[in-house]
């Protein structure tokens, strides 16, 4: 028998329909091994000597994977053809290896395609690992261990709240970051157009304002409304005749077939999709067989598919849209391997695939492929100067028109920012005539500052400047917003207060290593291992030596010194100039202490220097210039129970009401919603506030408090342990019994999972330090465990939860982890209860939840 590994279980029942009854196809599941989050499993004083462990859920996989090597007389590694699968068949290779179940012929195959063509071709040409490939692989995956495992630690300690930090997504948030830079900095100019409606035979269009006066209209030429006026009662009183027309043909080529990151960015700007979902339909057409390999940055296609190409554009069109040649395509992406091909249709005949997004995206792969290779478009663009009598003021008109479509009658590509060209036909004119003049407007302006970065244009950016392999566009823009440095707004991203101090901190401390012709450089050196032009523990050596001194002066550092170095190299933005050339760190509340950068446990904020005298704080992200005074504290009354003051306050972290400050005594306090606006902040809102959680009173079935209350995820309802969810801050306060049970009815009939079901965490404890997930402590059925909302790990009994800390939590989650899922013991039978005195209703069962599938997809 002849056993074949593949990364996942569509893939492997593909390839098991094309091969014979000699062969047996299994998946891995991804990768099965990788270097467990822990310090040591690199070591640099051992040649970057690694440790490598299984998956705790790869378990069954492998296992299965070694009881059929012991029975097969070969194995054939399968798996993707790039680095990432070439990786993980030498890591299928190596377990073997060391359960002593490898058989004795081993060969590796790949295939850009999953066709029974391609794969019966692979399996008649094997060739061996490609120690080279594998070496670039581990090189990138001890590279970014080192700089996680070593940078990291340096934040947490110097600056308090932040989170980890990476070899590439450092980099890619510093482009989001100094784009945000750009646009505060961004100061607009005021500017006019004027145009006039003009008709010729009964056919409008207009014409633009192109000299004046006798000086060329340049953008800014016309700044002031006074102008603006002028210039529009000189064209409304001249006449205007043709003076020339001039007449261009163009011509428009179709673009290439999609790379990683161009079908990235047209999916985003089409269709709306993240870089991950994208990557992850191409994954699943790709294990379908419907499309080439989509990890790539080549262009071209194999001879045979443009062959195919053309016969599809031949039956589809007439001979015209056929090129007399076939296109060949090369990139102009720096760095670019082009190691296999572009992604296209493996059957140029079949121009539907999959259903409901899988069917837009591959629409989207089917058109643009087979477009590269139609004819190009004919274009006509025409222009038209006027002018007056004098020759002091003129106009001019531009139009287009479609000559012949070509490969634009199936497919245009998107653009990030709209195009200002008027690409409206023009009416037949000629030197000599004059156009009726209908009006004309005079239009105010504002220059715009750069857009900010969209996935489709950061994808392009990081491509040009050579940041980042196809593999890795989509995980980079995940964990930015995973570990919450940025936002999305309108398919934008805007980075984060902590996202922009992380930013300022590398910069500050470790530019070197976050600049990007570095990175660019480190990822051409990289790529040399690929190619076997250098060895890859020299790359590393080269690196560690003299990342490893800098980590470590940093961290001799103590952390109010790393916070001045970040007030001084932040003051252009913290505390920009004022107009009126007053201190712009004076402080507004007491007017006499100093404005400076602090250092907090939840992260930085800025702070007067006379505290605690004086409680001025404002965020981080505030500048200076733009946030008004938080106001002084105010008192709202008094509790009528204890006669204590109940003020009105505000923090860094927002707006709260607070009462009793009794020497000794905690004072209580409760946060302002933020769907409660500052004006009805009264007492008793306050009092309101401070009483939570309220009860709602007793539950029909079991007779314990339902309790209202509202938690770091919003307002919220509990009983028995059991948590729904409310729509706003006011059903707190009004909902009643009847709709109460309702609501925790349905939270328990979604399985605690849907909406309208949240279980308050006791505490949140932070982000994971090694994965970013974020760990929670819970109060479970059989006592307190924590959670990174994968894994539950329970708390030993000699622990205290309350003293728990996060690294002590997140090695508990890692232990968990890898011991792999755990065994369901079988319940035994229940016992017949006797029947109840009074018959109840019956209860309505819970739909049962579906199992969820295993995740194949490799992140690459």
């Amino acid at each position: 028998m002849k056993l074949v590994v593949v990364e996942s279980p569509a893939k492997a029942k593909t390839i098991e329909k094309y091969l014979g009854g000699d062969y047996k196809v299994l998946a891995s599941y991804g990768h099965v091994r990788d270097l467990p989050p822990k310090d040591g499993s690199v070591d640099p004083d051992d040649g970057f000597a690694m440790k490598w462990q299984a998956y705790g859920d790869k378990t069954k996989q492998l296992k299965a994977i070694t009881d059929a090597a012991k029975q097969s007389d070969e194995l054939i590694l399968a798996t993707d053809p790039d680095r990432e699968g070439e990786a993980i068949s030498w890591h299928v290779q190596e377990v073997l290896k060391g359960r002593k179940a490898l058989p004795a012929k081993v060969e590796r195959v790949a295939f850009n395609a999953i066709t029974k063509q391609a794969v019966l071709e692979a399996i008649a040409h094997p060739r061996e690992i490609d120690d080279d490939l594998v070496d670039a692989y581990r090189a990138r995956r001890a590279l970014d261990y080192l700089v996680g495992f070593t940078l990291s630690p340096v934040l947490w300690r110097k600056l308090p709240g932040a989170k980890s930090a990476g070899r590439v997504q450092s980099v890619a948030l510093r482009l989001i970051v100094e784009r945000e830079r750009e646009i505060e900095a961004f100061k607009a100019q005021e500017y006019w157009s004027v145009a006039a409606a003009m008709e010729q035979d009964g056919t409008g269009f207009t014409a633009r304002l192109v000299r004046w006066r006798g000086d060329k209209i340049e953008r800014l030429t016309i700044g002031t409304e006074g102008d603006a006026m002028a210039a529009k009662a000189d064209v409304e009183q001249g006449a205007f005749k043709v003076v020339s027309v001039e007449t261009k043909p163009l011509t428009r080529n179709p673009p290439p077939p999609f790379t990683t990151s161009t079908l990235q960015q047209e999916a985003s700007r089409k269709l709306g999709f993240s870089a991950s979902h994208t990557m992850s339909l191409a994954q699943a057409l790709y294990e379908d067989g419907a499309i080439t390999y989509m990890r790539t940055d080549g262009v071209q296609m194999d001879g045979s598919a443009i062959s195919a190409a053309r016969g599809a554009i031949a039956n589809r069109y007439d001979a015209s849209y056929v090129p007399d040649q076939p296109r060949v395509y090369k990139t102009k992406a720096k760095n670019a391997q082009e190691a296999h091909e572009a992604i296209r249709p493996t059957d140029f005949g079949r121009d539907k695939a999959g259903g409901g997004d899988h069917a837009r995206l591959y629409d989207l792969i089917f058109k643009r492929a087979l477009a590269s290779q139609m004819a190009s478009a004919r274009l006509e663009r025409t222009t038209v100067e006027m002018e007056e009598g004098t020759g002091q003021t003129a106009l001019r008109a531009t139009g287009q028109v479609v000559k012949f479509p070509g490969f634009m009658a199936l497919y245009t590509e998107g653009r990030d920012d709209k195009d200002d060209e008027d690409g409206k036909l023009l009416p037949a004119m000629s030197e000599g005539d004059a156009p009726a003049k209908k009006g004309v407007e005079a239009e105010q302006h504002f220059t715009q500052p750069p857009p900010r970065y969209s996935e489709a244009s950061i994808v392009k950016r990081l491509e040009e400047l050579g940041i980042g392999r196809p593999s890795t566009y989509a995980s980079i823009i995940k964990t930015l917003k995973d570990r919450e440095y940025v936002r999305i707004e309108q398919n934008r991203f805007f980075p984060e207060e902590s996202g922009r101090l992380v930013t300022s901190f590398l910069e500050r401390f470790f530019d070197r290593y976050v600049s990007y012709d570095f990175t660019a450089g480190l990822e051409e050196e990289l790529d040399d291992i690929s190619g076997g032009r250098a060895q890859w523990q020299e790359i590393l050596k080269a690196f560690w030596q003299d990342f490893k001194p800098k980590t470590d002066e940093v961290m001799e550092r103590q952390p109010s010194e790393v916070t001045a170095e970040l007030d001084k190299f932040l003051e252009p933005l913290l505390f920009p100039e004022k107009e009126d050339g007053s201190d712009p760190r004076l402080c507004p509340r007491c007017n006499e202490g100093k404005l400076a950068l602090r250092g907090g446990r939840y992260g930085a904020f800025i702070a007067c220097s006379n505290y605690p005298e004086c409680k001025y704080t404002r965020q981080f992200g505030q500048r200076g210039g733009d946030q008004p005074d938080q106001g002084e504290d105010e008192i709202l009354g008094k509790d009528p129970e204890t006669d204590e003051d109940i003020e009105f306050k505000t923090g860094r972290f927002g707006p709260y009401v607070e009462m009793g400050q009794g020497e000794g005594e905690k004072p209580k306090r409760a946060s302002i919603p933020k769907d409660i606006p500052r004006a009805d902040v009264d007492l008793e809102m306050a009092l309101k506030l401070l009483s939570l959680p309220r009860v709602v009173g007793q539950h029909p079935e079991t007779g314990n408090d339902i309790e209202a209350a509202i938690g770091r995820y919003g307002p919220y309802l509990r009983h028995d342990g059991k948590y729904a969810r409310l729509e706003t801050t006011s059903d707190v306060f009004e909902i009643g019994m009847n709709a109460a049970v309702v609501k925790l009815a349905e939270a328990a009939q979604k399985g605690g999972r849907g909406r309208g079901a949240a279980r308050e965490p006791l505490k949140i404890l932070g982000k994971h330090p090694r994965t970013e997930e974020e760990i929670k402590l819970m109060d479970g059925r059989y006592g307190p465990y924590v959670t990174d909302g994968t894994t539950n790990a329970t708390i030993p009994k000699t622990v205290d939860k309350d003293e728990l800390t996060l690294e002590e939590a997140a090695q508990l989650i890692d232990d968990r982890a890898a011991k792999g899922p755990a065994k369901k013991k079988r319940k035994a039978p229940a016992k017949k209860k006797p029947a109840a005195k009074k018959k109840a209703a019956p209860k309505k069962k819970a739909a049962a939840k579906p199992k969820k599938a295993a995740d194949a997809t490799d992140e690459g």
